[in-house]
């Protein structure tokens, strides 16, 4: 199984997507559309800021599913369709029966855990590391779809029909979000007296570690372990930790921001 995860800025254009992936064989269950929830009526669920409200995610999704049925289109696609509102992200909804287990564990717009069955079947591979950028997607008013795609041919042609829908590559998304931020960290690291472009690649990996569901939210000293598993001694050097710490702030003030 591959994991597919893309964004698109015309919701439209990701609803027939969506309709593409299903006439070439992408079951429902391995299926999901996220999309900004702004302006949807009915009833909505909050979902759990951390996985110690709620242990797993099968109660959250059956309470929510059925919620917004209908809604945003969800009718025409033949999907269960949820309302959800996601901390430090605001109203989503979420298509698709994997849609509603994806958000929102451990406060992440698409959760580094689902529910027990689903995630025997589909929690692997999923890219917990871009999951900010999915989030800041999804504030701005765009929609995200992810496929859990059978290896080889369907996943070529998956990613051959999101291409050609106007799906924007992780790559790209990547590179706008960081330039989005950049100025202002840039700006705060040179008035500290350090070097920004020399440090920038640090501190950056610094920045997004602590956007990384596993690690939000906690400090550096309670993640710095964690942290050596991944990176070298080299990597976490002081740029890195200041980059983290401007992280872990950032998240907080948009987590404050968009209160649901």
């Amino acid at each position: 199984m591959e994991v597919i995860a893309r964004v698109f800025e015309d919701y439209d254009r990701a609803l027939g997507a969506v309709k593409e992936l299903r006439q070439i064989g992408v079951s429902d269950k391995r299926l999901a559309l996220l999309a900004p929830g702004h302006g949807v009526t009915g009833k909505a669920s909050v979902v759990p800021v951390t996985d110690s409200e709620n242990p797993g995610m099968g109660t959250a999704m059956g309470a929510a599913v059925g919620g917004a049925m209908g809604a945003a289109g969800g009718a025409t696609l033949g999907l269960a369709a949820a309302t959800l509102l996601v901390p430090g992200v605001g109203p989503v909804l979420a298509f698709g029966l994997i849609g509603a287990a994806l958000v929102g564990a451990s406060g992440a717009a698409i959760g580094a855990t689902v529910g027990d069955t689903l995630e025997e079947e589909l929690g692997e591979g999923f890219p917990h590391e871009d999951i900010y950028l999915f989030e800041d997607a999804l504030r701005q008013r765009k929609s995200v779809i992810v496929v859990y795609a059978e290896e080889g041919d369907q996943a070529d042609k998956t990613r051959d029909i999101l291409s050609r829908a106007g799906a924007v590559s992780l790559d790209t998304l990547r590179e706008d979000w960081w330039s989005e931020v950049r100025d202002a960290e840039s700006t705060n690291y040179k008035s500290e007296g350090r070097d920004f472009e020399k440090d920038e690649l640090s501190y950056r990996q610094g920045f997004t570690a602590a956007l990384h569901p596993k690690w939000r939210g906690k400090s550096y000293a309670e993640c710095e372990s964690g942290l050596r598993d991944i990176y070298s001694v080299d990597d976490l050097n002081p740029a890195f930790h200041c980059g983290f710490d401007r992280g872990s702030k950032h998240h907080s003030t948009l987590t404050e921001k968009h209160k649901v």
